[in-house]
């Protein structure tokens, strides 16, 4: 026997393709707000819920879609208050998303792509490979169906795949979480970040009012290149060169994402170079610990280390924070949970 294919989800659409989804139905067009009212701002988890809808219209909706809500599979949670979530993809696989609470905000990290294609050094989800898009709805889904999702204070697309290499649905899950029709989140919450993938950058940049992160890690080429591939194909210099053409609101900003690695790019050298490639820019510096994974050269210095090179960029005149290590109890590291379950079920 077949297996039926399944509806196609309703979450995750925008507005202007509920627009065509109900004139295609012959339903009144003003039933694809009233959809969307119900899909992204009201605690309902099945189309029968959408009590200002015809029942008829309903029954239409329930044969041809499904709701397209899942919940999170398997949760972890660190000692440091910090959990994370798995979930199950519309193809079987799974992705990651990291809740992480402070004083006074809430951050949630969530994936784009199942594996990533981009090779990444120092990425445990780089050594899945690239296995599959997550649509919008998967990735809005990642925030829709968080335990936490009331005490949620800000987004960043920094989980599992590089997100511009996912442009379409990431770029349509930044709309359903930032229009009044659907999340109403402000775009200044949310960063995204990029290895760098600059034609989507630019997209990103021309029509999304959201925070750009950019992972660095070194200033030099030929060290970034054994890092990141990708430095190939879009070189630092070229990425840098984009960011500086786009005039930036004073609301918005750009990081730097810094891993530091130990006895690799932490010098006075490499303090010296970011200072001279990041003139002009108004960004910040993220300094990260590295957290392990298997089968890679690179260690984590020590904490002093970091707070030495922390020092060196300040005193060049570069606002630098070290971003605190948070949940290494849990498989903390980007991917090293989806991997686990990955070779669980292979097995």
């Amino acid at each position: 026997m077949n297996n039926p294919i399944p509806k196609e989800p309703l979450f995750g659409k925008t507005l202007s393709q509920l627009i065509d989804l109900v004139d295609e139905q012959k339903m009144p067009a003003f039933t694809a707000a009233q959809i969307a009212d119900w899909l992204y701002k009201k605690p309902v988890s099945s189309i029968q819920e959408m009590t200002n809808i015809s029942k008829k219209h309903r029954d239409v909706l329930d044969s041809k879609y499904s709701f397209g809500l899942s919940d999170p599979v398997k949760v972890q949670e660190s000692v440091d208050g910090t959990k994370k979530y798995l979930y199950q993809s519309a193809m079987g696989k799974f992705i990651e998303a990291a809740y992480i609470p402070e004083y006074s905000r809430s951050t949630l990290c969530v994936s784009s792509q199942v594996g990533c294609k981009m090779g990444c050094l120092f990425c445990m989800t780089g050594k899945q490979g690239f296995q599959g898009q997550l649509s919008a709805g998967e990735i809005v889904n990642q925030i829709r169906s968080l335990p936490e999702r009331d005490q949620l204070t800000n987004i960043v697309y920094m989980g599992m795949g590089e997100p511009f290499d996912n442009l379409e649905g990431v770029m349509q899950s930044l709309e359903i979480l930032t229009s009044d029709w659907g999340f109403a989140m402000s775009p200044k919450r949310i960063t995204v970040s990029t290895i760098g993938i600059i034609p989507a950058m630019k997209v990103f940049l021309e029509k999304s009012n959201s925070h750009l992160a950019v992972s660095l890690h070194s200033p030099f080429e030929d060290e970034r290149r054994k890092l990141m591939p990708v430095e190939n194909v879009y070189s630092l210099p070229e990425v840098l060169k984009t960011i500086k053409e786009f005039p930036l609101g004073k609301q918005r900003r750009i990081s730097f994402e810094y891993i530091v690695f130990k006895d690799l790019n932490h010098s006075q050298k490499h303090a010296n170079e970011l200072a001279k490639i990041l003139n002009g820019i108004r960004c910040r510096i993220n300094l990260l610990y590295f957290h392990p994974i298997p089968n890679t050269p690179l260690e984590a210095p020590t904490a002093e280390v970091i707070e030495t090179f922390k020092r060196a960029l300040e005193a060049k005149g570069l606002t630098t924070t070290i971003r605190k290590s948070r949940g290494q109890d849990i498989y903390a590291a980007c991917g090293m949970l989806s991997t686990k379950e990955l070779l669980k079920t292979a097995t």
